[in-house]
Parts: structure tokens; sequence; C-alpha cells
């Protein structure tokens, strides 16, 4: 089914660059108390009155964990060669440490046999938001116990699935769920504050450095990874304070986690705020902990970010220019549409010296998407996207940006965290009712894309 025009070509990418599709544990399996499996922080907060706009949960969700082989065939359907999943940590060790469950560990080697007897490769991302609840008993990320609760995690799962899995991701946006779920408490676990924040990023960034060298040590062969989200950072004019504010804006949305993987230590020079964290949260071996050579940065970027400086927002001093107020296009969530942001974050990711690699490990927007009468879902929107985005991601590799690859985000309608089922980024449609899948003109888009050699 061809939708629309398709300006360049896959062969324009290169033969190895990859294409990828990508979901997470919690987003869709569902099964939430099904064999074994522990509860997490987001099944708590779900359950928490008014935390999901919508009122729903993700008891359900898209029923991965009962339809994975559907939407892994859904996967291969679409012409990817990449499937990219999270593991739930409370679905292999429903405590957090400790004892491992069976029937957790057989869940995901059948979903990893799946892909590869498909011939998709699978990234397996470690961390993907669901810390198990009963860590967050004892203080969750803001307590030093979770590094080496993680360090045992991961242990567990390199040593299960290392053997058929190469290709790793060890977190997904550290920032997002820190800042969201320990700054601002619209994410799980639903915490305020500086005093939950600052040791939650300090805690994050070693678990990400010691993530990273379990698998090295368990892996042979490993391709090791962290995803990390990132927007460009606009001054909102060329006065000092905004230049400023912008500064401080990129040391926290775009340098907080990835500096100090490279050993760079915090950005604390643009914001001097994270010398709490040395004074207050780490110890004086920390440091030398920090760092790890990742083989390649997983490049998260939806949108630009306009910053100005405001003197009454508390501790930053930055606030948001929101896009609905600039007239830009936007995605259904208010999102700006801006491919030329993607580029530039891969061009400044590109120019730090221990960057070997990067990977847009996702990309997608969220439109209110209906189906027609015949069934047909037409997201014309969703289609423009990607193809503004891509073509910013080509621009970027013929300049020698080594990017090597593009993973769609998402691949069916899914929970989208706070905002529950109405944020839909799926290339296919799911009916929460029924559990129907329908491809919508995006997938059928990529389906083209991804099967065809010569221009159309």
């Amino acid at each position: 089914m061809q939708t629309t025009a398709i300006p360049f070509t896959r062969k324009d990418f290169g033969d190895d660059f990859l294409w990828g599709v990508t979901i997470s544990a919690f987003q869709n399996e569902g099964a939430f108390n099904t064999d074994g499996k522990g509860p997490s922080i987001w099944d708590t907060f779900s359950g928490r009155k008014g935390k999901i706009k919508d009122k729903s949960h993700a008891q359900v969700a898209t029923d991965f964990y009962n339809r994975y082989t559907q939407d892994i065939l859904l996967a291969k359907l679409l012409g990817f060669s990449v499937f990219r999943f999270s593991l739930s940590w409370s679905r292999i060790m429903p405590k957090g440490t400790g004892a491992v469950n069976p029937a957790g560990i057989d869940f995901y080697h059948r979903v990893i046999d799946a892909c590869l007897e498909l011939g998709l490769e699978p990234y397996v991302t470690l961390y993907h938001w669901d810390l198990p609840q009963a860590l967050e008993h004892k203080g969750g990320w803001s307590h030093r116990g979770v590094v080496f609760a993680f360090e045992e995690f991961v242990r567990v799962c390199a040593r299960e699935f290392g053997n058929k899995v190469k290709n790793w991701i060890v977190m997904n946006e550290p920032f997002g769920f820190t800042a969201l779920g320990y700054m601002l408490g619209v994410h799980a676990p639903g915490k305020f504050g500086l005093s939950w924040f600052l040791p939650a990023v300090h805690h994050a960034v070693m678990a990400q450095a010691e993530g990273g060298r379990v698998l090295r040590e368990e892996v042979a062969g490993a391709n090791i990874g962290t995803a990390l989200s990132c927007s460009q950072i606009i001054p909102n004019s060329n006065s000092d304070a905004d230049l400023m504010a912008a500064r401080r804006a990129d040391a926290l949305f775009n340098r907080l986690f990835l500096e100090p993987s490279l050993g760079m230590g915090y950005p604390v020079t643009d914001f001097p705020l994270l010398k709490r964290i040395e004074r207050r949260y780490a110890l004086w071996r920390d440091w030398d902990r920090l760092a790890f050579d990742f083989d390649f940065i997983g490049v998260q970027n939806y949108f630009p970010l306009v910053v100005k400086y405001n003197t009454f927002m508390p501790v930053v001093r930055i606030s948001e220019v929101k896009a609905r107020y600039r007239n830009v296009p936007l995605t259904g969530l208010g999102w700006e549409i801006n491919g030329n942001g993607l580029y530039e974050i891969l061009r400044q990711f590109a120019g730090y010296k221990g960057v070997k690699k990067l990977i847009v490990t996702e990309g997608g927007a969220a439109f209110p998407d209906i189906p027609g009468a015949d069934g047909r879902v037409a997201d014309t929107a969703r289609i423009s996207y990607f193809q503004e985005y891509l073509a910013a991601v080509l621009k970027a590799k013929k300049e020698g940006i080594p990017v090597d690859g593009y993973f769609a985000w998402t691949l069916t309608d899914n929970f989208e965290w706070a905002e529950g089922y109405r944020a839909r980024f799926g290339l296919v449609y799911v009916n929460f009712d029924t559990q129907q899948r329908m491809i919508k003109d995006s997938g059928y888009w990529f389906r083209e894309l991804l099967s065809t050699e010569k221009e159309l």
C-alpha cells in the first residue's frame, strides 16, 4: 500500500544502517501480577488517584505478554531488522534483589527466540523506568543501595540472555525518570525536590556505568550503549540572561548523564548547583566509577527547547517558551516538530571525543489517530514527521556524523505513562477494548521505505 512519495531510499543510509522499532515492558506487557511478577513503581503510581490523565492503568496495556508473537511478526512485516524491548526488573526479580522468578526469565527467552527466528536483532534495554516497588520502599533511586541492586539485576540478565543477546542498552532516559519522578513528581514514584533528585541523579549515573561494566565482563562480544533524552537548546534572545539560561538548560537536559560517562564529571561550571552532589551525596571513591566506555550512545530526541531566563523560577532560573505560543508545527501533545533539532543534537553529541557511534534509539510523534470506516488509519502527519526527522539523520550521516541507526517509537499504540492511552505513538493502531491491531499508513510507509532500493 503506497501512501505518499518517499524522498529518500533505504540505500541512501547505507547497507549497515540499523532500522528498528521499539517498545517497553511496562507500557506494553500488561500481566501486571501474572506468573510471579512483583509490583513496580509504575504499578503503584498509576493506581493513585489523579496521576494518569485519562484515569487508566497498565494492568493489561497492549497485552504483549500474551501477544508478543503477533507483535514481533508485525515488526518483521513492516520491514524492520531490529526489535528493541526492555526487561521488567520486577518480572525477573520480584523484590528487586535476591530470588529470581523462573517464569519471568522464561518469558524473555521466548521473546528473544521469537526475534531470532524471524531474523530480527534484539536490542535489550535493561532499565526502562519500572523500578521494583520493593526497592522504592528502601528509597529507590535516591538510596545508594539501588546501585548494588541494579548491578545484581544486570548480572542475572547478562548470564541468562548473553549467549543470545549481544546488543544492550543499559538505561532509557535517566534524566527523564529522575527529573519527572524524583524532582517534579509527575511520574513514578511521584517525589518532589532536590533532596530526592540530586542523589537519584548520582546513583543513576553510577548504575549506568556499573551496568556497562557487568555486561562487558559477562557477555562476550557485547555491543553496549545507553539511551539519553536530549533536545537542542535555543535561547529566546541574544541577551546575556537568556544565553546563560540556555547553557544551564543544556547542562541539565543534554550533558548531565553524558559527560560523567565520558569521564568529564558533572557539568558544574554551567550548573553550579550540581556541586551539591559532591558535597552531600557522593563518596570520594565514586568519581572513578562514573565513567564507562560505551560502544554507542542512544539519542532520543523529539523536539527542541526554547528557553529564557526567569528569576522567579526556583533553583534553575529557567523557563520554557512553549511551542504552542511560537506558531510552529505541533504534535498531538503540543511538542514542536523540528527535524533540524535532531540534526543539531546529533552534531553536538558527535563532537565529544569519547562518543564512538550514535543510534537514534527513539523517535516518533503522537497524534489523535482515528480509524476510518474502512479500517484505515490515515496518519499523514506522522509520515511527514518521519520524513523530516529521517532527512535530518541522513543530512548528519552525509556530513560524516557517525549515526548508525534509527529506531521508531513505537510499534503499537501503548500506555504512554502519565498521558495514559490518549497519546498514540504507534505505527500500528490498537483498539484497547478488543486488542485488535491495525497497521496505520505510517506503518505501510515504513514497509515501503524498507523494502525498496529505488527512489519513488
